[in-house]
């Protein structure tokens, strides 16, 4: 049995990828900040805004606003480099907000499946993460890809939302 002090080489990868994760999404989110308080049609903007991580999709539901983003961990790293062996390419997000009072939501679950342009599919649950929920899948193809969730907020009802990304 391993003590809490041995952990395998896949570990301290995965522990890096988690504090690069979040430095990614700081460093995302300060810029986009700054932008939105500029520009009020960021929205025409969007392929450049997709590029830097912005929002791909937004809905609301049951007085919740469900921000998603979807960030290329390749982009993210420019000048960095991969930890080996990780198959996943971009890390999709969804941020929650209490519509009325603008209240970030971090209680809940969130399951997301992506239809690949070749039509394979990957499912998972996304973890609460610093303000957000998100999990990291592989869009190594080109191409348009289906992104599918269905989330329940504390105390809402279930809800779901459907977009595309396309990765070029």
């Amino acid at each position: 049995m391993l003590s809490p002090h041995n952990h395998t080489k896949g570990e301290e990868q995965m522990k890096k990828l988690a504090i690069f994760l979040a430095a990614a999404a700081l460093t995302v989110a300060a810029p986009l900040a700054s932008f939105a308080a500029h520009d009020h049609n960021a929205m025409d903007h969007g392929k450049d805004m997709m590029a830097r991580g912005s929002a791909a999709h937004e809905e609301i539901f049951d007085g919740v606003k469900a921000t998603f983003e979807v960030l290329d961990m390749r982009e993210q790293m420019k000048g960095g480099k991969m930890p080996a062996g990780l198959k996943e390419t971009h890390h999709i997000m969804v941020k929650f907000t209490d519509v009325k009072s603008g209240k970030t939501l971090t209680e809940g679950e969130v399951k997301v499946k992506v239809m690949a342009p070749d039509k394979t599919e990957q499912t998972k649950e996304l973890k609460g993460m610093q303000g957000h929920f998100g999990a990291d899948f592989n869009l190594l193809q080109k191409g348009k890809y289906g992104i599918m969730a269905k989330f329940q907020v504390k105390d809402r009802k279930v809800g779901s939302a459907k977009f595309w990304y396309t990765v070029k």
